[in-house]
């Protein structure tokens, strides 16, 4: 009996890749993380909770996750119809519309933030318009959460449109010819399938705002207690010389991201055992 030939394979078997991949995951990612924990430690326990628990410190973290997860729920809705529009209608332009979807990813943060607050200064073209109407968005939280809005949306949306891309019509014309209407077919058929894929974006855009720096300080106002988010204290403890204090604050943030996408990534498991059968 002729010898059966073994599938040829472009990488190492899977104790070297794995090896490898644990050992780039460790330099690039755990060790500095690692760093971070092991400076923290040089405060005792007494210390370091008046550090990460400061009103100053706290005030911060409830601007921080609170505009950062309103933003992602923002971009969730809003990314999944910019997401629909693309996928499922062509019209003149729709390219250009798909490339300025990613126009966040390559511009600069610090030139968004400046375009931002020019724009929703109470002397810019929106932030007039908002002004006659008795809303002031730069220098205020608000203008935190549009920063945040803008530089979140791509993750959604390029999260979303390769699933409702592969989704097949078949599904929706079966639907339709058991009766359903154009709203029961989408929130049972096809927003079940599109579900984890929507989590997924919320999650990155989530975490990405968590940790946003440059577009946010230029249209904040940074001002202690009232729009000052997480990233700066952190920057600005560190202009101070107060690294073990700097290094608290970013071990709390940390944890905080951790446990949270631990969580999202549950409610993504969790949507994938409750999809409907034959749905892929």
């Amino acid at each position: 009996m002729a010898a059966r030939a073994l599938p040829h394979r472009v990488l190492p078997g899977f104790g070297l890749a794995l090896g490898i991949t644990l050992a780039w995951l460790g330099l690039i990612v755990l060790l500095p993380l690692s760093a971070a924990f092991l400076r923290a430690a040089d405060l005792d326990a007494a210390a370091f909770v008046d550090v990460v628990a400061s009103p100053r410190v706290l005030a911060s973290y409830r601007l921080t996750f609170g505009a950062s997860f309103a933003a992602a729920a923002v971009n969730a809705v809003c990314g999944l119809l910019v997401a629909w529009v693309l996928v499922r209608y062509r019209f003149p332009g729709r390219r250009l519309v798909d490339a300025v979807v990613d126009l966040p990813f390559a511009l600069p943060t610090a030139v968004a933030g400046i375009a931002l607050a020019s724009l929703y200064a109470q002397t810019g073209w929106f932030g007039a318009l908002l002004a006659e109407v008795g809303v002031t968005v730069a220098y205020t939280p608000l203008g935190v959460g549009v920063a945040l809005v803008f530089i979140g949306l791509p993750f959604v949306v390029r999260t979303v449109q390769p699933v409702l891309e592969d989704l097949e019509p078949e599904l929706e014309e079966a639907a339709a010819t058991l009766g359903a209407g154009r709203v029961q077919t989408f929130v049972r058929v096809v927003f079940p399938t599109l579900l984890p894929a929507l989590l997924t974006g919320f999650a990155l855009a989530f975490a990405r705002a968590i940790g946003e720096y440059g577009s946010v300080i230029f249209i904040a106002g940074n001002v202690p207690m009232v729009s000052e988010i997480t990233p700066l204290l952190i920057v600005t403890r560190l202009e101070q010389y107060d690294v073990a204090g700097a290094t608290a604050v970013a071990v709390v943030m940390l944890v905080a991201s951790f446990v949270l996408l631990l969580g999202i990534n549950g409610l993504q498991w969790w949507a994938r055992r409750r999809r409907p059968a034959g749905v892929r």
